[in-house]
C-alpha cells in the first residue's frame, strides 16, 4: 500500500472517529442533563464578563474559587465585610451554576454578617441582600435548584418571621411597608396585581414580577390552596417560595430527591402554623402601633396540612411527633376560637379534638382536680388557669386584672364581640378559683379581692387623664360603659355612681353549663 492510499484510509477513519465521538459526546451530554451532573452548561443571558469567565477560564475556576472563599473567610474574621462580600460576588460569577455557592454566601450575609452590627437598619440591609441574592441571582442560574428555593423560603420563615432575631420586628416592619404598595393596606387585596387598570396600578405589577421576581396569578394560587394570608407578612412569603419550589420538582422530577421535597414540604407546613400563631397584622387606632394576632381563619388550613403530613410520614417515630404537633395546634385553636368569641368553630373544634385523639386528655398534663371530660367553658377556664397558676392569689389578682385591662381596651377599639367573651371568661375563671378556695378547711388560702373592686380598679386605671389611656380611647370608652363626658376637672369618682354594665358583677347562680 503506498502512502497516498494509506493517508486517505486513515483520514476517512478519523473523520469517521471523530463523527462518532460527536455522536456519543450529544448522547453523553443528554444523560448528564438529565441526572444533573451538568456544571458547566453555557449560561443565558449572562453578562458578558460572567459568560467569559466560565468559558474562558476552564477548569482553573474552581481552583480560583478556593482561594477567594479562603481570603473571604479571612476578611469576614477580621470585620472587613464590604471587602468579603465583593469577593462572594466574584466567587458566585466563577460558579454560577452550582447552587452550594448561592446558599453559603446568602446565608454568611444574612446570618454571620447581620448579627455584626447593632442597628437594625444595618442588619435589615444584609438580610435583604441575602434575600436578592438567592432570589434574584442564584435562581436566575439555577432555576430548577430546590435547596434555593427552600433556603428563600426559610429566610422569610426563621430569619425574617420567627423572633429568635432581636431585630425581627424591624424585619417585619420593612417587608411589610414594602408588600402594602402591591396588596393594600389590609394585605389581601389581588384585582390590581392579576387584572390593573390604570398605568400606575401596570407600573406596580411591572415592578412587583421585575425587582420581587413574583408572579401575581401564582401568588392567588398559593393563598388559594394554603391560605388566606396577609400578603405583608413574611409568612405569606416563605410558602410562596416553598410552593415555587414544588412546582420546579414537579416540572424536573428527575432531578429532585424524595428528602428535597419533604424539606420544601415542612416549611411550608411550619410556616402555615405560624402565620396561624402570628398572622395577622393588629392596628391600635388611638396609638397607631401595630401588634400581630392569629390568624383564625388558616385552622382549617393548618388542619389539612398536618393530616397530610401524618399520612404521608413514613419514619414512624418522626409521624408521632407530627400527631403531637397536631394535638397542640387543635387545643390552641380552640382556646383562640373561643377567646375571640367565635364559639360555634370552636365547639366544632373541640369535639373534633376529642374524635381524632380519644385516647389522650384534652389538656396537656392535665391535673387531677380537672374531671376527665370537660365542657368547652370549662377547657377555657382551665386553660387559663393553667397559664395563670394558682399558688399565688397576687399572680391570679394580676392575671385577671390584665385580662379585664385587655377587655376594656377591646371594647373601646369596637371589637365587642371580643370584649365580651374575655369578660366572661374573667368571671368564669373567678367564679372557679373562688368555689376552690372556698373548699379549703380554714380557708388556707388567702381568697381574691372582691371582684367588683378589681373591675373598679381596671376602669379607673384605663379611664386616668395622666396614665390611663389615650384621650380618643377613654372618650369611646366612656360613651360604650354609659359614663359621663370627661371634664377637665373630672376626678373619676363618678365610676362610683355608674355600673359600667350588668357583667360587672358576678352574676348570681351563674353556672358552667356545657356548650352545645
Amino acid at each position: 500500500m503506498n502512502s497516498r492510499v494509506k493517508k486517505v484510509i486513515l483520514g476517512l477513519l478519523a473523520a469517521a472517529l471523530l463523527f462518532s465521538a460527536g455522536r456519543v459526546q450529544r448522547s453523553i451530554n443528554h444523560d448528564r442533563d438529565t441526572l444533573g451532573l451538568t456544571r458547566g452548561e453555557v449560561l443565558k443571558n449572562a453578562p458578558p464578563m460572567l459568560a467569559f469567565t466560565t468559558v474562558a477560564l476552564g477548569g482553573f475556576r474552581g481552583l480560583i474559587s478556593n482561594y477567594l472563599w479562603i481570603r473571604a473567610n479571612d476578611l469576614q474574621q477580621d470585620d472587613k465585610f464590604f471587602e468579603a462580600t465583593q469577593l462572594a460576588d466574584w466567587i458566585t460569577e466563577l460558579e454560577p451554576t452550582y447552587p452550594q455557592v448561592w446558599l453559603f454566601q446568602a446565608w454568611n450575609m444574612a446570618y454571620n454578617i447581620s448579627v455584626k452590627f447593632k442597628d437594625f437598619p444595618d442588619r435589615w440591609r444584609w438580610l435583604e441582600r441575602g434575600i436578592e441574592l438567592l432570589r434574584d441571582d442564584g435562581l436566575r442560574y439555577n432555576p430548577n435548584s430546590i435547596d434555593i428555593y427552600r433556603e428563600l423560603a426559610w429566610f422569610f420563615q426563621h430569619k425574617m418571621g420567627a423572633n429568635l432575631d432581636d431585630a425581627n420586628i424591624y424585619y417585619k416592619s420593612q417587608w411589610a411597608g414594602e408588600m402594602k404598595n402591591f396588596f393594600g393596606p389590609n394585605g389581601t387585596n389581588f384585582s390590581e396585581l392579576l387584572m390593573p387598570t390604570t398605568p400606575e396600578a401596570s407600573n406596580n405589577v411591572a415592578i412587583f414580577r421585575e425587582k420581587f421576581k413574583m408572579d401575581p396569578q401564582f401568588v392567588k394560587k398559593v393563598d388559594e390552596t394554603y391560605g388566606p394570608f396577609d400578603w405583608r407578612l413574611p409568612e405569606a412569603h416563605a410558602i410562596y417560595w416553598g410552593a415555587k419550589g414544588m412546582d420546579a420538582a414537579e416540572k424536573n422530577p428527575n432531578k429532585v430527591k424524595s428528602d428535597d421535597l419533604i424539606k420544601l414540604r415542612r416549611i411550608i407546613y411550619q410556616s402555615m402554623l405560624q402565620a396561624f400563631h402570628h398572622g395577622r397584622i393588629l392596628s391600635d387606632p388611638f396609638s397607631k402601633q401595630y401588634s400581630l394576632g392569629p390568624n383564625l381563619d388558616l385552622v382549617d388550613k393548618v388542619n389539612q396540612a398536618y393530616e397530610t403530613n401524618i399520612l404521608e410520614e413514613t419514619d414512624i417515630g418522626q409521624r408521632e411527633g407530627i400527631r403531637r404537633a397536631h394535638r397542640n395546634f387543635l387545643r390552641d385553636a380552640v382556646y383562640y376560637l373561643y377567646e375571640d368569641n367565635r364559639i360555634a368553630e370552636a365547639n366544632k373544634w373541640f369535639k373534633y379534638l376529642g374524635e381524632k385523639y380519644p385516647d389522650k386528655p384534652i389538656i396537656e398534663n392535665q391535673p387531677d382536680s380537672l374531671p376527665k371530660t370537660l365542657t368547652l367553658d370549662e377547657y377555657a377556664v382551665a386553660v387559663t388557669q393553667i397559664d395563670i397558676g394558682e399558688t399565688s392569689q397576687d399572680r391570679v389578682t394580676s392575671a385577671l386584672m390584665g385580662m379585664l385591662t385587655r377587655a376594656y381596651y377591646n371594647l373601646a377599639c369596637g371589637e365587642d364581640d371580643r370584649y365580651e367573651n374575655l369578660k366572661r371568661l374573667v368571671i368564669k375563671v373567678y367564679q372557679r378559683y373562688v368555689a376552690k378556695t372556698a373548699s379549703y378547711n380554714g380557708n388556707k388560702r388567702i381568697p381574691l379581692p372582691p371582684f367588683d373592686t378589681m373591675n373598679k380598679t381596671v376602669i379607673d386605671g384605663l379611664l386616668d387623664p395622666k396614665n390611663g389611656i389615650p384621650y380618643a380611647a377613654r372618650a369611646v370608652l366612656r360613651t360604650q360603659l354609659g359614663l359621663p363626658a370627661e371634664t377637665a376637672a373630672s376626678t373619676l369618682t363618678s365610676t362610683n355612681a355608674a355600673s359600667p354594665t350588668a357583667t360587672n358583677s358576678i352574676p348570681a347562680g351563674a353556672t358552667n353549663a356545657p356548650a352545645k
